[in-house]
């Protein structure tokens, strides 16, 4: 084991490993020596970058039960069991590289992840396309939110007017702060929603009497489309959702990632034609 590594080691009487920006980046970097792609260098600082930011800013550290914990809050908001799964892999990984492993979970979550069902895209637009049909527009935007965003459906009466102007909003979560970033095209059809029912402040999805719209009535708004969009009800609300969202973006991101390995494959056997040291 190397002078760093060996500087890096916890004492094993302490009963916390601290979690730092650079301490990721040296993780990464022993990794990239160690022959790991850049893909899986970039699913792992997400998966880090996530645990960082969901511990406390008083506080960035994995003790013995922050794993446990951090796993079930990533089931909470939806994630596949395969999702949290590699996240718990990443921070196993960072554990292992800092000498910590009895802070391990190793155990995985079953899959598939039956408490939330699989909303598919077609399903999504379905509902689209339902709302538009039944002319229920707070559900089509409900519906846009919640599938275009990883906003909890506890924080939405943070959609302000002024959150769709900005594009993003800012919540509180588990002590951190955290930025919800919305599509250009959806902050249009909530501006001009809010234009025409005459709110020019604050939060947007509100009832006929000005009230907030609560939890269970934005579920209700939402399971109302099902039958019209032939999508079964337990998939209409706004977990499943954000659970489609967030694998939508990571089938992205996978994608992405494989075409700049790609790219830089196409750049370095071009660079060997050029300048290699063996002709071809």
């Amino acid at each position: 084991m190397s002078g760093k590594m060996n500087s890096m080691k916890h004492d094993l009487n302490t009963k916390e490993v601290p979690i730092t920006p650079e301490g990721i980046d040296g993780f990464l970097e022993h990794l990239r020596a160690k022959g790991r792609v850049q893909g899986t260098l970039n699913t792992y600082r997400k998966k880090l970058d996530r645990l960082y930011q969901a511990l406390p800013e008083d506080g960035k550290a994995i003790r013995r039960d922050t794993l446990l914990n951090w796993r079930k809050q990533l089931a909470e908001e939806g994630l596949a069991s395969e999702t949290i799964n590699q996240s718990v892999v990443a921070a196993n990984g960072y554990l292992e590289y800092m000498g910590a492993r009895e802070f391990q979970v190793t155990e995985k979550l079953g899959s598939p992840d039956q408490s939330t069902p699989e909303l598919t895209r077609s399903e999504y637009l379905r509902l689209l396309g339902a709302a538009r049909i039944l002319g229920r527009e707070q559900a089509y935007l409900l519906v846009k939110v919640f599938g275009n965003s990883d906003l909890p459906v506890q924080e939405l009466p943070c959609l302000t007017v002024e959150a769709a102007q900005a594009g993003m909003v800012s919540i509180r979560h588990r002590c951190s702060k955290e930025i919800i970033r919305f599509p250009s095209s959806v902050c249009r059809e909530l501006l001009d929603y809010a234009r025409r029912r005459g709110i020019r402040t604050g939060s947007i999805f509100i009832t006929r009497t000005g009230n907030l719209i609560s939890r269970n009535n934005v579920t209700a708004t939402i399971r109302q489309l099902c039958h019209t969009a032939q999508v079964p009800e337990e998939k209409g609300n706004p977990r499943c959702l954000r659970k489609l969202y967030l694998a939508t973006r990571e089938g992205i991101e996978r994608n992405v990632a494989l075409l700049v390995e790609q790219a830089q494959e196409r750049l370095l056997e071009e660079e060997q034609l050029t300048v290699g040291w063996v002709e071809r």
